[in-house]
């Protein structure tokens, strides 16, 4: 009662002022808030999706690369014309060393026999010792097997520390070499686990060190195995699991699993987003979990800072309505409410709602454009930040499209890599069998290239690489597909060209490359393998072929074509 008594005790400029004010305050911070928030929830939604992209695409590159190791163990453990001459013999060692040489990352490769001795292995490590209680010797016995990542036993002592000083890890793949149909021992392949790393931080946004933004890998059982920055081994001993809370998108339903905000070990809060590794076969179904999180205090600094600026608009635009109200003495009570109804409508979002123009007297009529204003002001804020939203789309796809360019070219030839080559053999072989025409493959290496690297140096060799890659540019068609697999081999996809016309093509490249004189080198040489498509067969196995015909070009000299028997 005394409140209301001290306030009609005052005067009619006062009154005015206080109530009016009071009114623009409450529904500027209304509106300023009501923006604000809706803002804040979309930077968070696209903050999130961003996370949810890099988890996937990080999520897909370590499946191809399992994959892609798998295939590696089954085509070297399928080579059974070097197996023939024994699982010891030169040719076996030079094939072992020869897979080591294009994959650095695969730090042992060994031949065990069938009763799990090591016959043959690179470096001659873990020669003449049983593997016979391995896990991979044991399922690789069966068939093709991954397994999961595991702490060094037999090899810790016989490699060097890594940089990193972190413990050896590695990713096990193995498949049965067999002779017929006999099952004479098994092929083995311990990857480092730093492949996976270095897949994660290719996959990292360029921003990350401003964002925060940071990968991790997750077992099936949701156990930490990787980390960023060495720092694996410190999270797991603080007994870092994979955070309660955090949805897994299987990437089964259709759509997107929305990120999550989750508190981790340390404490803290972080924007989190995770998917399951889809494998591209049976063998590397691992149960990998991948998991990016950013401090939420840097995935939402933009949102609050659009709150924050939308409040202080809403008061500084409260605080100059409130001046112009004080100076209202005369105001109408029909025009307060006709302001307080349109301010009512904009807070509704009613489409078409606007503060009106009023007339009555100047005080008044300039209350009511201030008012019209503020509302303007907040709304051409939603749509510049809803069109910056936009901009950072399309700036994200923009890179995401870059970085796609990039994993399906060879920087050093400018030629299709292995990834670019497979999606453009799929197409060919798609359209070969559906228009019944000729699909023919070659594979070119060049002879004793290990040679030229060690007596000339590596940029000697990388000139070679170059060389022959323009030579297969300049000698073949236009709607041929060119691809540079890894280290010296090359491969070549012949549309409409049968397998006499593709061994001419072959024969006509080889002498090109023979009749060349490099400044340094001299005289390079290369051995082809021709294959042709048969049937409904795949492109791995076309390719098989083909590289079978090399080594045989390899057995017989060199410096020739052979052609699928």
């Amino acid at each position: 009662m005394n409140v209301f008594k001290r306030f009609s005790d005052r005067g009619l400029r006062t009154q005015i002022a206080l109530v009016f004010g009071a009114l623009v305050v409450g529904l500027a911070v209304l509106l300023s808030l009501g923006f604000g928030e809706l803002l804040k929830h979309r930077i968070q939604r696209d903050a999130g999706a961003s996370l949810q992209v890099v988890a996937e695409n990080a999520g897909k590159l370590l499946a191809i690369g399992l994959m892609q190791r798998s295939l590696e163990a089954e085509v070297l453990a399928g080579a059974e014309m070097v197996w023939s001459k024994g699982l010891d013999s030169p040719e076996a060692q030079h094939m072992l060393a020869r897979s080591q040489a294009m994959q650095p990352t695969n730090v042992w490769i060994g031949v065990a026999d069938a009763q799990g001795v090591v016959r043959n292995a690179t470096g001659g490590l873990l020669a003449g010792q049983s593997v016979a209680a391995r896990p991979w010797f044991q399922s690789g016995l069966r068939g093709v097997h991954v397994g999961d990542v595991h702490a060094a036993k037999l090899l810790e002592k016989l490699l060097p520390p890594m940089a990193s000083g972190e413990p050896y890890r590695f990713v096990d793949f193995a498949a049965p070499i067999r002779i017929g149909p006999t099952t004479v021992g098994v092929l083995g392949i311990h990857g480092s686990w730093e492949w996976t790393r270095e897949v994660l931080e290719t996959l990292t946004p360029p921003t990350s060190e401003n964002s925060a933004v940071e990968l991790f890998i997750f077992d099936r059982q949701g156990q930490m195995i990787l980390a960023p920055h060495g720092r694996a081994s410190a999270l797991q001993a603080a007994g870092q699991r994979l955070p309660a809370g955090t949805h897994v998108n299987n990437n089964r339903g259709g759509g997107h699993t929305q990120s999550a905000v989750v508190q981790w070990q340390d404490g803290k809060r972080y924007l989190t987003a995770a998917t399951q590794l889809q494998p591209r076969n049976a063998a590397s179904d691992l149960g990998w979990r991948i998991v990016a999180r950013q401090p939420v205090e840097l995935a939402f600094a933009e949102a609050d800072h659009t709150v924050r600026l939308a409040l202080l608009i809403g008061l500084a635009a409260a605080l100059f309505a409130s001046v112009l109200a004080w100076l209202a003495a005369r105001r109408l009570s029909v025009d307060l409410y006709a302001l307080a109804d349109a301010a009512s409508a904009v807070e509704a979002g009613r489409p078409g709602s606007d503060i009106p123009a009023v007339h009555s007297n100047r005080e008044v009529r300039q209350l009511s454009q201030a008012l019209g204003r503020m509302t303007h002001r907040l709304l051409a804020a939603r749509e510049a930040m809803e069109e910056k939203v936009r901009l950072r789309t399309l700036e994200l796809e923009a890179a995401n499209r870059a970085l796609d360019l990039q994993a399906r070219t060879d920087a050093l030839t400018g030629l299709l890599n292995r990834r670019g080559f497979e999606s453009q053999m799929a197409f060919a072989l798609a359209l070969a069998r559906r228009s019944s025409r000729p699909l023919s493959l070659i594979t070119v290496d060049v002879d004793h290239f290990k040679r030229v690297n060690d007596t000339y140096g590596h940029e000697a060799g990388d000139e070679v690489l170059r060389r022959l890659a323009r030579t297969l540019e300049s000698r073949l068609r236009g709607s041929d597909v060119v691809a540079r697999l890894g280290g010296e081999e090359f491969v070549a996809l012949l549309p409409d060209t049968d397998l006499a016309g593709a061994q001419a093509i072959a024969q006509a490249l080889v002498t090109t490359m023979a009749d060349q004189q490099d400044p340094v080198v001299g005289t390079i040489t290369v051995s082809v393998g021709v294959a042709t498509m048969r049937g409904q067969e795949s492109g791995a196995d076309i390719l098989r072929r083909a590289d079978r015909a090399l080594y045989e070009a390899k057995g017989q000299g060199r410096n020739r074509v052979c052609v699928e028997t």
